[in-house]
């Protein structure tokens, strides 16, 4: 690692060297040489100097004429923001950089495909109360703010996120946290938006606290991407905050293996030190990590991290987005790749959101062949194929068992 570069890392190095931490390496300061480490690492001044603007990232980047086209729509669907953290990952002269891909704006986004929603998922049929989102029978989704610290061009949630959509996000705290109180079915919330983190520790502890105090709430999720686009949030105050509230768990996201830097290795490391079980969701995105090399490097170094590969999302019908879909053709043959050839660990599950709200279906390769009430004829990761007797088959005939009485 350069060491330039060390003074602009968030924390000490809280884990041995090793020679795997070569595949982390810091892109600080990068686009800002002047700025003092001190202010790097403050993530409000990150949040301060996003990149927001086609006058900015034209001073920094030399744009395609697809993306400057895509900026100036921008404000119509779905804001620009990059965190200068976030930024740094960029290839300023390669368009097809996988980073650039996910947060610069392109003119495909005026597109709408026949079969595009501005509500893939269902959410807003299904919200009881404003906010809160009631689609599974024992959890609920918790929509805390409309602000994320960068926003990926696939937003699921465009339409009510950054204050340029179609809607606005009206969360009734009270309402909620009635319905909460009310519903002893619900044993799970998960908290999202936007992004829970960007609030002040005092306003997400305030609403840590107040899930707690409901008896049948056993434990809560929150769904975040700050540690990847703004590590310098994950504080250790933040952390013992959140420590006071467990089980609490965390799903990441992460979609390809440039985002695991140095800083954030770190941030994901004080969370796990904290005792808070991280998972990742990655979105298969065309050209991003839609190949199986990427998503092998993917997998790998989220378990250097302490994450665990969750779910590898097929990306939503999302308005404008077209461009950024994947076959689930593809989908599959890299799950196919990756299982029985890398640890179980490192596997997610590869899910379909079934559109208009019929929630997370799993989509695997075929691996049960034949199957009636006698036997279940599988092949494995190689292809050989066994045979497996099917449960509730007499074991002895009766004729058997009268002659041993």
């Amino acid at each position: 690692m350069n060491t330039s570069r060390l003074a602009f890392t968030a924390q000490k190095m809280s884990h041995p060297i090793r020679p795997s931490d070569a595949r982390f390496v810091s892109h600080a300061p990068g686009h800002w040489p002047d700025v003092a480490p001190e202010q790097w690492n403050d993530w409000k001044w990150q949040l301060k100097n996003r990149v927001t603007t086609l006058a900015r990232l034209e001073e920094l980047i030399p744009l395609t004429t697809e993306e400057r086209a895509g900026v100036l729509l921008a404000g119509n669907k779905l804001s620009l923001a990059i965190t200068p953290h976030f930024f740094n990952l960029i290839e300023p002269d390669n368009p097809d950089c996988p980073i650039r891909r996910q947060v610069i704006p392109r003119m495909e986004e005026g597109y709408t495909a026949p079969w595009e929603m501005a509500d893939p998922c269902g959410e807003d049929s299904h919200m009881p109360v404003p906010g809160l989102v009631h689609r599974y029978p024992d959890r609920v989704l918790f929509l805390v703010t409309d602000r994320c610290a960068s926003y990926c061009r696939y937003c699921t949630r465009s339409r009510v996120v950054s204050g340029a959509g179609d809607q606005e996000l009206h969360t009734d705290f009270d309402e909620a946290f009635a319905y909460l109180e009310k519903h002893t079915e619900v044993r799970d919330v998960l908290f999202s938006g936007g992004d829970a983190l960007l609030l002040s520790d005092e306003k997400l502890e305030r609403l840590l606290s107040r899930v707690r105090a409901i008896p049948h709430i056993e434990f809560v999720r929150i769904g975040t991407r700050v540690p990847i686009f703004l590590p310098q949030r994950i504080t250790p105050e933040l952390c013992k905050m959140l420590q006071k509230y467990h089980p609490l768990w965390m799903s990441v996201h992460v979609n390809h293996p440039r985002e695991l830097t140095t800083e954030v290795r770190e941030a994901l490391g004080r969370l796990v030190d904290h005792g808070i079980p991280l998972g990742n969701q990655s979105v298969f995105l065309a050209g991003v990590n839609d190949d199986v090399e990427t998503m092998r490097e993917l997998v790998h170094k989220l378990l250097l991290c302490r994450v665990r590969p969750y779910y590898l999302y097929q990306c939503d019908l999302i308005q404008g987005s077209s461009h950024l879909r994947s076959s689930v053709a593809k989908g599959v043959e890299i799950i196919e790749a990756l299982r029985g050839f890398t640890t179980g660990y490192a596997v997610p599950q590869f899910v379909i959101d079934a559109p208009g709200g019929g929630g997370k279906v799993p989509i695997n390769p075929s691996y049960v062949l034949y199957h009636d009430q006698e036997k279940v004829v599988i092949r494995n990761y190689e292809g050989k194929i066994f045979e497996y007797p099917e449960a509730g088959l007499p074991v002895v005939s009766h004729r058997e068992v009268e002659l041993f009485r």
